[in-house]
């Protein structure tokens, strides 16, 4: 029988390359997303590259009744592997109380659900936005959380709270938080890719629409930042090396190999890059000119960040696979593959 994985946020970008990883690896994948920023097609792209088809359920976890319902009928998942949140810095400035509903109260509910139904593996996405402006770099996970720069952070930081608080007196709940940086880039096939509903909240679909015409013009936040050209700095990873370290964490839980029944662990290539340093390897190997300008740094944002990924190369035996050139060059790929759709 196949280990039945759930996998809230499914369509998403970052939750659907897992799915394709999970499928490729032999799990079978329920998927809950309520497409606030995603589409119901994305499944389309999934089944395509793997064959394989997820069932689908369409709401979202604060929906305590739905959410109810679908462990009553769903009570053999194995694992769940939890991407479902609002995640735009800049909205969750304008929209604190949206993030904090969607994120922190839809996994109390999904946790309490685990419980009820005895699921004890889950797989947390959280976020490099934990640590705020660290004061050393490169980050490892003994870094202290500073105060969060957005309601955002905040709210990953108060999600892995709940997760370490809910380990420690449930010892039959197994939890691994995932602190990425900046997931980046595509599947290459171009079948599946970053989406965002509306105006894209994040650098790179941002680049690939502007290059695509369908931005005017790009904007880089911030030009006097202590960077070696004064662009805000981070740690770009590709999805798909992500996706995987997703699947090698979930088996880790299904294995029990964790050494605690709360872990965490940074996933990032360890290198940091500025904005206009990833522009100019987009220009490059896509051999394209952006139209950028530089404007006032935006609220919420770090001025510089990037990984120490020891922990998670020694203790997952995971290491990215993929380099900047790969993950601009896809993004590029899949943004011309939307073009042939419209």
């Amino acid at each position: 029988m196949k280990k039945k994985i759930l996998v809230t946020g499914g369509t998403g970008y970052i939750g659907s390359h897992t799915a394709v990883e999970l499928i490729k690896e032999g799990f079978e994948v329920i998927i809950i997303d309520d497409l606030s920023n995603s589409q119901e097609d994305v499944l389309n792209g999934i089944e395509k590259i793997s064959g394989v088809r997820p069932v689908f359920f369409k709401f979202n976890l604060t929906e305590e009744d739905k959410l109810t319902a679908f462990f009553e009928k769903n009570r053999d998942i194995a694992a769940v592997i939890h991407f479902a949140a609002s995640k735009a810095v800049g909205e969750s400035v304008e929209k604190p109380l949206l993030y904090y509903k969607n994120n922190v109260l839809s996994l109390v509910l999904l946790l309490e659900a685990m419980k009820k139904y005895s699921i004890p593996n889950i797989v947390f996405s959280s976020s490099c936005t934990v640590y705020g402006q660290p004061d050393k770099l490169p980050v490892t996970e003994a870094t202290p959380f500073k105060p969060a720069e957005s309601p955002y952070g905040n709210t990953k930081q108060i999600g892995e709270e709940i997760l370490r608080d809910t380990c420690r007196v449930n010892k039959d709940i197994q939890a691994i938080s995932l602190r990425y940086f900046n997931p980046v880039g595509a599947h290459d096939s171009a079948l599946i890719g970053e989406l965002p509903n509306g105006v894209p909240a994040n650098l790179v679909p941002f680049i690939t629409q502007t290059a695509a015409g369908i931005r005017p013009q790009l904007m880089v936040f911030g030009n006097d930042y202590d960077t070696p050209d004064g662009s805000a700095m981070r740690d770009y990873i590709h999805v798909v090396d992500l996706a995987e370290a997703h699947v090698i964490a979930l088996k880790r839980l299904l294995d029990k190999k964790q050494k605690d029944n709360y872990e965490f662990f940074n996933l990032g290539t360890g290198k940091g890059l500025t904005v206009l340093q990833l522009i100019q390897v987009f220009e490059q190997v896509n051999n394209l000119k952006l139209n950028y300008k530089v404007v006032d740094r935006r609220a919420g944002d770090v001025e510089k960040i990037y990984a120490d990924t020891t922990l998670a190369n020694q203790e997952l035996g995971w290491k990215t696979k993929l380099g900047v050139e790969e993950m601009m060059r896809s993004a590029w790929k899949w943004q011309q593959q939307l073009a042939k759709k419209v």
